[in-house]
C-alpha cells in the first residue's frame, strides 16, 4: 500500500527506501544479539538473501552502518525527552525537569541495546563523525532550557566554591547550549545530566547487583536531590 507520504516518488525511490529500513531493522536486532562491535554488513546481508556488495550500495561501511543507528537512537532518545517535557506547563520547572529526567530512563529501559550503543563501551575502531553532535545535546539542551527558563524567572542555583572553580571548564559551551547562562550554572547542569546518565547506566547494565532493589524509587530520589541542587521551586 502506498501512503501519502510516498507520493510522487519513483518506483526505485520506494524499494531503496524500504530495502534501507529493512536493512536497519535487521541491523537493530543484530545490536541487540552481538553488540556493536560484532555488527556484519555480510550477516545482515545473508540474512536479507543479498549479496555483500548490494548492501554496500546503502550503507558503503560498517562504521557507516553505526553512525546511521548512533544518530536515529540519539534523535528518538531527544524526541521522547522533548515530547515529556513539552507537556508541562511552562512556569512549572521542577515539573518540568522531572518529566524530561523520567523519559531520559524510560527510554533507556525500552531500548537497552540502543542506548548501550550511544553511552556504553566505545566500539573498538570507530570513531563518531562530528555530525552526530548536535544529535546527542538535543536531552542535555531540554535540561539546560529549563534552567535558563528559571533563571530568568529568578531562581539560580548558589554560587559555591566547586562552582565556581569548574566554571571555567565548560565557559565555551554558554555560546553553544545556552548563550547568556552564568557558566556555573551550566557546569552544575552538565553535571546532573551526567549524574542522571550514571544511575541510569548503572541500571540498565546491571551494576546495582541487589545493591539497589527499587530501582525506580531509587532514581526519584536522585532526581529530587538534583532538583534541590539546582534550587528548582516546588
Amino acid at each position: 500500500m502506498t501512503s501519502a507520504g510516498d507520493a510522487g516518488k519513483t518506483t526505485r525511490q520506494l524499494h531503496r527506501e524500504r530495502t534501507e529500513a529493512e536493512l536497519l531493522t535487521i541491523a537493530r536486532r543484530h545490536l541487540g544479539e552481538v553488540g556493536a562491535a560484532g555488527l556484519s554488513l555480510r550477516a545482515i546481508a545473508r540474512e536479507m538473501g543479498l549479496v555483500s556488495s548490494a548492501v554496500y550500495r546503502y550503507f558503503p561501511s560498517r562504521d557507516a552502518l553505526l553512525t546511521t543507528l548512533i544518530l536515529e537512537a540519539y534523535n528518538e532518545l531527544g524526541s521522547h525527552v522533548e515530547s515529556a517535557e513539552i507537556c508541562v506547563d511552562r512556569v512549572n520547572y521542577r515539573g518540568r525537569f522531572t518529566a524530561s529526567a523520567l523519559a531520559m530512563r524510560e527510554w533507556a529501559l525500552d531500548n537497552r541495546h540502543r542506548y548501550a550503543l550511544i553511552y556504553g563501551s566505545p566500539v573498538p575502531g570507530y570513531a563518531a563523525p562530528t555530525d552526530t553532535v548536535a544529535a546527542a545535546a538535543r536531552v542535555g539542551l531540554v535540561l539546560v532550557g529549563v534552567l535558563s527558563d528559571a533563571l530568568r524567572a529568578g531562581h539560580a542555583a548558589t554560587l559555591t566554591p566547586a562552582l565556581e572553580t569548574a566554571s571555567p571548564a565548560v565557559a565555551e559551551l554558554s555560546s553553544i547550549l545556552a548563550a547568556g547562562l552564568p557558566p556555573h550554572l551550566l557546569a552544575l547542569g552538565v553535571e546532573s545530566w551526567t549524574r542522571l546518565h550514571g544511575v541510569i547506566s548503572f541500571e540498565v547494565f546491571g551494576q546495582y547487583n541487589r545493591m539497589v532493589l527499587d530501582t525506580e524509587s531509587f532514581y526519584a530520589l536522585v532526581i529530587d536531590e538534583v532538583l534541590s541542587r539546582l534550587n528548582l521551586p516546588r
